[in-house]
């Protein structure tokens, strides 16, 4: 068994697309609509056929709370990893990206926090290898 897609609430697809696209770096992989309904995903341009992330329309009340609390808490919506967080931490910056914590030593890791302007806090992790 492995991850195929999971999904993070946006209260804005086309401008999540942009973030996650543009300042993440990630591309897109399926974009279709039906009615109201649009099915959104990007995937990491390292292995697009890898795991895919449903940039999914926040319009339910139970999610919405749940994702405003977690952003209020200052929990990430969604991690991801790199191999070199400085390098990904600058590029993000100069694409304008909000940090709200710069690269960060803890326990195994290194991390830092951004916003993506869709309701959500992402984190991104570079594991300390020993």
């Amino acid at each position: 068994m492995k991850v195929k897609l999971t999904s993070v609430y946006v209260d804005d697809q086309e401008k999540a697309l942009h973030f996650y696209t543009e300042v993440l770096g990630f591309v897109k992989k399926a974009d279709f609509s039906q009615g109201t309904f649009r099915w959104l995903t990007v995937t990491s341009a390292e292995d697009p056929d890898g795991a895919e992330l449903r940039l999914a329309l926040n319009n339910n009340p139970a999610a919405k709370a749940y994702q405003q609390a977690l952003f209020e808490q200052g929990q990430p919506a969604a991690m991801f990893f790199t191999g070199d967080l400085q390098a990904e931490f600058e590029r993000m910056k100069a694409r304008g990206a909000e940090f709200i914590m710069a690269p960060t030593d803890v326990t195994a890791s290194k991390i830092a926090k951004l916003n993506d302007t869709c309701g959500n806090l992402i984190q991104v992790t570079q594991l300390i290898r020993w």
